[in-house]
């Protein structure tokens, strides 16, 4: 049945112009849309129609014949189907995130997600399209006619996993991508895996091959703001001239890759799309609750390899050269140069996205408007101060309850302590996300004495006796400060610190500090705290 419901979206995808969607757009609305079609689809489809209507998609945002090859699309039934098999409101739903794409600072084709991250559809359904043919290898045409392949050169199979490679250091990353790195004596590629192509590889490696390869701004792609969380219909970016492809993008890439790869192994009836996507943004797939969105990067990290990544990047290049013998930039770039680009790729994407932590900006929770004007930071800093909030007490396990205990933070710190905004640099949930406070540029009110030489990080909840979960502890001990040494927000060497290192307070509580005694960077502090009159003082 998924296939078909697949096809029978091709009608609604052929209007030349984007539309705009009456339903707020939200993945809720998107899985209320498939949910829908299944029960109108018929029971016996075939994957070739899921192909033919991925094409029709992908026709509308390029002329590329790019993913016609990859998923072997095409099917002469189309003018014969069904052209209203949805309810007007989803009918206009999946016309407006049928394509995505970028314009006056603007992302179409995106949804926000049930666990506050923005994601691009179409990505995404590439990605279960691929899944349900069940990763098919694609050959590069007349590859072998311009490149010999060495048949003592084993592929890579898809999925392959570098030791260690999930939280790896910033060093064992790096060696990782290092030691995949095409020499002299490589070749090009002569297959592409349909589902890693079809989803990531091709957009990252279009998206580098202009310019000088050297390391961009802090992290790859850029966030946005929604018009309002509530019914989102507009999504503004925060930074329309950085880094592409978008935050959205990657999110929706990764999911196509991630549950792809989960549709291509699972058995004979394979699961109603609505409700594989139900479970992923919401619950966990099949119950379990590390198989969904929220950790989306982790489980990222286990799927792609550096190896992997750089021969499909590299294969998708060639690819394009292949079936676009036109485009001039392309037909210029000698192998060496794919390679390269190829090599690059792989490390930025690795090291920018995987391993850094998915950081919601404040538009996504909420917060008030800044009062008074921001003292920008002198970067990079030396230290990171470690906190808990202690009040919340429970830590948060969800969007709505994070969002809730930061608005909650922000007035308690504006109304009653009378600081410009929330104190902290950012907030760590449990929920798999950091939370942006006043950020990596501005000073904020969360050491006394030191809040300009540091940055502040807390952690939801009162842990006296109680340590975060392991993923939130990773984000502060591993992937937040790497990557904010990474672009230059932090200095290498940094050291970190307990709050009660330097105020007199119980803060980050006994049962976390005690942990952070046991990290690389822990160190004594700078000076001798001035003792203050409140205990709890943050």
């Amino acid at each position: 049945m998924a296939p078909g419901v697949l096809w029978i979206l091709l009608p609604l995808l052929v209007w030349p112009e984007p539309g705009s969607a009456s339903l707020p757009l939200v993945m809720d609305s998107v899985i209320q849309a498939l949910a829908e079609l299944e029960q109108k689809a018929p029971v016996t489809a075939d994957n070739q129609r899921a192909s033919a209507w991925l094409l029709s998609a992908q026709d509308l945002s390029s002329p590329s014949p790019l993913h016609r090859f990859l998923l072997d699309a095409g099917n002469p039934e189309a003018a014969n189907l069904d052209r209203h098999p949805l309810s007007p409101e989803l009918k206009d739903l999946m016309k407006a995130v049928a394509r995505h794409y970028v314009k006056g600072g603007q992302e179409h084709g995106v949804v926000l997600a049930p666990d506050g991250s923005t994601v691009a559809v179409e990505p995404l359904l590439r990605g279960l399209v691929a899944g349900l043919q069940a990763r098919t290898v694609a050959s590069l045409p007349f590859a072998s006619l311009m490149v010999p392949r060495d048949p003592e050169a084993p592929s890579l199979p898809f999925g392959s996993v570098l030791p260690g490679l999930k939280g790896t250091s910033p060093g064992g990353a790096s060696a990782d991508v290092e030691a995949t790195l095409p020499n002299d004596k490589a070749k090009p590629p002569t297959i592409v895996n349909s589902l890693l192509a079809a989803t990531l590889a091709t957009e990252l490696g279009l998206a580098f091959l202009q310019g000088p390869l050297n390391q961009s701004q802090p992290g790859l792609g850029t966030e946005g703001c929604w018009d309002q969380l509530s019914a989102p219909q507009v999504f503004t970016l925060l930074d329309p001239k950085a880094l592409t492809p978008t935050m959205a993008f990657l999110n929706g890439a990764l999911d196509g890759a991630l549950l792809g790869d989960y549709l291509s192994r699972a058995p004979e009836p394979r699961p109603a799309l609505s409700r594989l996507l139900s479970q992923y943004y919401g619950a966990g797939v099949a119950g379990d609750p590390g198989f969904r969105s929220n950790f989306r990067r982790q489980n990222g990290a286990s799927l792609v390899s550096a190896p992997t990544l750089t021969q499909q990047v590299w294969g998708t290049l060639v690819l394009q050269q292949l079936l676009k013998p036109m485009d001039l930039q392309l037909q210029n770039m000698s192998q060496e140069r794919l390679a390269q680009v190829a090599s690059y790729v792989t490390q930025e994407f690795i090291e920018a996205f995987l391993g850094c932590p998915a950081i919601l900006p404040r538009c996504r929770w909420g917060a008030a408007p800044y009062r008074g004007r921001p003292t920008p930071l002198k970067l990079p800093l030396e230290f990171l101060y470690v906190h808990h909030t202690y009040l919340p007490a429970q830590p948060c396990t969800t969007l709505a309850r994070c969002a809730a205990d930061l608005r909650s933070m922000q007035r308690f710190h504006q109304a009653v302590k009378g600081w410009d905004d929330i104190g902290y640099s950012f907030v760590v949930g449990s929920d798999g996300y950091v939370y942006e406070g006043r950020g990596w540029h501005w000073v904020g009110s969360h050491t006394r004495g030191h809040n300009s030489r540091g940055f502040g990080v807390a952690f939801v909840g009162n842990y006296t006796d109680t340590l975060p979960t392991e993923a939130a502890l990773r984000a502060v001990r591993e992937g937040l400060p790497r990557c904010a040494a990474r672009a230059g927000l932090l200095r290498p060497d940094y050291k970190l610190l307990g709050h009660r290192q330097l105020v007199r307070t119980d803060c980050p509580g006994d049962a976390l500090f005690s942990l952070l005694r046991t990290w690389p960077h822990f160190a004594p502090p700078p000076c001798q705290y001035k003792p203050h009159p409140n205990p709890n003082f943050g």
